[in-house]
């Protein structure tokens, strides 16, 4: 019994320090990609995208030149799972810098959308700071803040995860109030609650198709994504959320990541 506890004790102390080998490994790739990534870049000329792929990688360089008949400018977001949330937000923020009557339109939503999360059940003390910290952003908006202003509120890790927290709680509360309609297009025995649990209120989850949709449907702001991926035909396909709405705001999706187009 001794020589077989002694066993398992080694097996044991070899997964652990595996596993903390593991951990250190992914916290080292974390910190290289947070030191030479910041969490959204500057806006950059779309050619760009044509230096990372090879000259002779036809398929992706037949796309970026379809893009580049369509799109100017790129801005880069952290690959780090917040991408959608972060790139949807700055650009949508960014396009009401200039447009007052959107400005007041999405305020009055975006005030409200505190009271409608505790109305679904979430907590008022843990949702109140994400509220405040977005709120506040907003506010500075109607006090003339620059784009450079913005970019430098959305590279502060600080404030940058507040906001995605919050757009991460709101896309979870549309979810649960339009239980009926997503459950519908959930894989596997998980409620839409168990969903939301799992892939949309933790930090640095991907975003699918669902987030994208009902982010924009709850705050009723159009966007366009133009998917580029290995599919055939040297087009890039877009998509456009809400069906119905004109796209205010455009992002560039390459599998797993999200970037700004201008």
């Amino acid at each position: 019994m001794g020589e077989e506890t002694e066993r398992i004790s080694i097996n044991f102390t070899k997964d652990v320090n595996q596993d903390e080998a593991i951990m250190a490994q992914e916290r080292e790739i974390e910190r290289e990609i947070a030191e030479t990534n910041p969490l959204i870049g500057p806006k950059c000329d779309l050619a760009l995208l044509q230096k990372e792929y090879a000259e002779d990688d036809l398929i992706y360089q037949q796309k970026v030149n379809d893009l580049r008949s369509k799109y100017s400018y790129v801005r880069k977001m952290r690959p780090d799972g917040n991408c959608f949330f972060r790139a949807f937000t700055f650009a949508y923020l960014e396009s009401l810098l200039h447009d007052k009557q959107e400005y007041k339109r999405f305020k009055e939503i975006a005030s409200k959308t505190k009271d409608d999360l505790v109305s679904l059940g979430f907590s008022q003390f843990t949702i109140e700071d994400f509220h405040d910290t977005f709120m506040d952003v907003l506010g500075k908006i109607e006090q003339q803040m620059t784009v450079e202003d913005l970019l430098s509120i959305f590279n502060d890790q600080g404030s940058s995860d507040y906001i995605v927290v919050y757009m991460r709680l709101i896309t979870s509360g549309y979810l649960q109030k339009e239980e009926a309609f997503f459950s519908n297009f959930i894989e596997g025995e998980r409620t839409v609650k168990e969903f939301c649990h799992q892939e949309v209120e933790p930090m640095y989850k991907e975003s699918d198709h669902i987030h994208v949709i009902a982010l924009t449907l709850a705050l009723g702001v159009g966007v366009r994504v133009q998917y580029m991926d290995r599919g055939e035909g040297g087009h890039v396909n877009n998509h456009d959320f809400p069906e119905d709405k004109t796209p205010r705001i455009h992002l560039l999706y390459r599998p797993g990541h999200y970037d700004i187009l201008y």
